[in-house]
This record gives C-alpha cells, sequence and structure tokens, in this order.
C-alpha cells in the first residue's frame, strides 16, 4: 500500500480544509491545534470540538508529547481522566508515559463504593463526578488529564477527589483557549496546549504558596475577561 504523502507547509487557517488525516511537511509546534472544530450548532453546544485532532494519529502523538514536556522529570504512577472526554487523551498520555489509567466518571456509572465531589462546569451547571475507593491512597502520585480546561471548575473538583484520598496531583494538563469571534473561528494563536504543575509544598509558615488552585483561578479570570 503507497504511504500518504505530506503536503507542504500549511498555513492554519488551512488545516481545516485539507484531509483530516494529512500531515504538514513543516510540523510546527501546535500545529494539531487547528484542526479542532468550531462549533457550527449553536450556543448550547461547546464552542470548540477538540477531539477531531485525535482523528489524525500524528497529531495526537504530538500533542500527548507537548502535553508531557514539563512532566519528564516528575515521578507520575498513575493518569487520571476525567469523563468523558478526557478518557481519550489520558488514555494516550498513560499509554506513552507507561502507566495505568484512572477514570474519573460522572456521578451514577460506577457499581462499587465511590467518593463523589460537587463542582460547577463552564454553562455553570451544578454536576457531581465520582472516583472508586480502591486505588487512591498516599503515596500514589497522580498525573490529571481533561480534554478541555475553560473555566477550571472541573479539573479543581478532580483535584479535590485525588486529594481527599490522600493521594498527591503530580500536575494536570489540558487545552485551554478563549473564545472569539462567538466560537465560529478556530485561532490557533488563541489556543494552546496547558501542562500546570502541582501546588508547591507549604511554607513552614503553614501558609501555601502560589500554586495548582491559583493558576486555574487565573485560567477562570483570564477566560471571563475575554468572553
Amino acid at each position: 500500500m503507497a504511504s500518504r504523502q505530506k503536503r507542504p507547509k500549511t498555513a492554519a487557517s488551512e488545516l481545516l480544509q485539507m484531509d483530516l488525516l494529512d500531515v504538514p511537511a513543516d510540523r510546527q509546534k501546535g500545529w494539531y491545534l487547528s484542526l479542532m472544530a468550531p462549533n457550527t450548532k449553536g450556543p448550547e453546544f461547546a464552542w470548540l470540538d477538540p477531539s477531531r485532532l485525535y482523528c489524525n494519529s500524528q497529531a495526537l502523538a504530538d500533542c500527548v508529547k507537548d502535553l508531557l514536556g514539563p512532566f519528564h522529570s516528575d515521578p507520575v504512577d498513575l493518569v487520571a481522566g476525567i469523563d468523558a472526554m478526557g478518557f481519550i487523551l489520558g488514555a494516550s498520555v498513560a499509554t506513552t508515559l507507561g502507566k495505568g489509567f484512572l477514570a474519573i466518571r460522572k456521578a451514577g456509572h460506577l457499581c462499587v463504593a465511590t467518593q463523589n465531589q460537587n463542582y460547577t462546569d463552564y454553562t455553570g451547571r451544578e454536576k457531581t463526578m465520582e472516583v472508586r475507593l480502591d486505588v487512591l491512597k498516599p503515596g500514589l502520585r497522580v498525573l490529571l488529564v481533561d480534554q478541555w480546561i475553560e473555566t477550571g471548575g472541573t479539573m479543581m473538583a478532580a483535584i479535590r477527589l485525588v486529594e481527599n484520598l490522600g493521594a498527591t496531583v503530580a500536575g494536570q494538563c489540558g487545552s485551554r483557549g478563549h473564545r472569539e469571534h462567538g466560537g465560529r473561528e478556530v485561532d490557533q494563536g488563541k489556543l494552546q496546549v496547558l501542562p500546570l504543575h502541582p501546588r508547591r509544598a507549604a511554607e513552614p509558615s503553614g501558609r501555601e504558596t502560589p500554586g495548582l488552585f491559583q493558576e486555574l483561578h487565573q485560567i477562570e479570570a483570564t477566560i471571563s475577561e475575554n468572553d
């Protein structure tokens, strides 16, 4: 079977028009972000669909590589993905790292004992997530993965779940962006893969130094200002 031909370097605005399975000859950092599909159905749907890039194997591999860049020297024991689209990216991250994968589910789906956590998602709706009780334990370092980080509410709930069961959040990663033009366009310059590091250890005074929660709150403030 003939191998698929690589096309010459393509402008970001043209990536949505190219064959989804093609790979640009010159893969600039973040080239795959423009493979994300903009909302064409209206405001009741998410403004962007990142999952389109998963159809391109090279795009998925490059995305995972970029997400994991800051964590290569950090010990990670387990990867946890957030229901539901975080399962795809999280499982890819886990496979790349050679680690196991834990699913953080929407409440009501697991048939075993669980720990629950309430949260408000990016639409403002109150929801609950859950995780099984027989995996997370003190000393376990967990890398949290979600497909999309907008207000940070979902990720913060996942962090609380992990920490309430005694495990440590080694870091978290996903994609983020700003709403522009009513969600009708995908601007590669407004999107980024976003690895965030965990909270730093508490100072001797007992006051926690700035870290993950503060960064997530900054994401929420930044996006609110641009809505």
